[in-house]
């Protein structure tokens, strides 16, 4: 299995980037995650990688970031009230099993995140967690959340890591479009 992610075998999960919920995090913070959230969504379109959008509780804390939602218009959006999107059924029915590779970012890190993360490396999909598009409210516990699914086997990446290796090459059609993304 290649450590690399394929564009062909990608589907990237946005979890609960939701208005209430960035409110909670440090504000430095939520923008630098939103901005690579931004950017992934971006790429996910252009190169067509299957976009799914989970919602926690909206009637509570809102729905997705109209700044996130906007570029994603064909996402499909989940709502839940459980923390792991794998323990609610309309989120594995809609997760791609086509796709083996699993780019995950949002909110939190420590918790929704983490959750997700691990229930999909036990259902052998093979989790990059984009490391500069998650948060949480305390640095630390996003540190801790990262080293627990590292340590569990998630490929901890990056934004431009990941659209550049969706790409391959310098030659590849999207590449200038990728390129203005990152700069």
């Amino acid at each position: 299995m290649t450590r690399v992610a394929s564009i062909d075998a990608s589907q990237l999960v946005i979890i609960d980037m939701q208005a209430k919920l960035s409110l909670a995090m440090q504000t430095d913070a939520m923008q630098a995650a939103t901005k690579q959230v931004q950017v992934l969504t971006q790429a996910a379109q252009l190169l067509t990688v299957p976009v799914l959008l989970t919602e926690q509780y909206p009637q509570g804390l809102g729905h997705t970031l109209p700044e996130i939602l906007q570029l994603a218009p064909q996402a499909l959006v989940i709502e839940k009230t459980t923390f792991s999107a794998c323990a609610t059924p309309k989120f594995n029915a809609k997760l791609s099993r086509d796709k083996s590779q699993v780019m995950i970012a949002g909110v939190e890190a420590h918790i929704c995140v983490l959750q997700t993360a691990l229930d999909l490396l036990a259902q052998h999909k093979q989790v990059f967690v984009v490391e500069d598009a998650i948060i949480s409210r305390a640095p630390a516990n996003r540190a801790n959340a990262i080293a627990r699914m590292r340590e569990a086997g998630c490929i901890i990446t990056n934004t431009e890591s990941v659209l550049f290796e969706w790409i391959g090459n310098a030659q590849h059609a999207a590449f200038k479009d990728i390129a203005k993304l990152v700069r």
